[in-house]
């Protein structure tokens, strides 16, 4: 059984970049999925927070200007309101994000990204 590597990637972030740039210094082929062009919807969230064992709020990148439009701080909102806002806006995903079969990781710092390496 091979290994499947995905990147949720976005060119314009460095740190996005740094990862890709890491991953390819370690021989390894992501597929690289540029989710500011193919958004993932509510479900595939869903499945991306069971694999990174976060709950959505850990998933969200307050500096953008769509966290304080939405009121997106308002503890009072639930996990599906979240979920939806970032299917809506793709820009609140903190990225970069690696997936290694069931499991992934943000790469916030960079060298996160190596504990899928083992």
């Amino acid at each position: 059984m091979t290994d499947t590597w995905t990147l949720l990637h976005n060119p314009r972030c460095s740190k996005s970049r740094a990862a890709l740039e890491l991953l390819q210094a370690h021989g390894i082929e992501a597929d690289v999925v540029r989710y500011l062009d193919t958004p993932l919807d509510a479900d595939a969230l869903r499945t991306l927070l069971r694999r990174l064992d976060i709950a959505p709020r850990g998933l969200l990148r307050t500096g953008e200007d769509a966290y304080r439009e939405f009121g997106l701080a308002d503890e009072a909102l639930d996990d599906e309101a979240l979920i939806a806002a970032m299917a809506a806006h793709p820009k609140l995903i903190e990225r970069p994000i690696l997936v290694r079969g069931e499991h992934a990781v943000i790469g916030r710092p960079t060298e996160r990204l190596l504990e899928l390496l083992g």
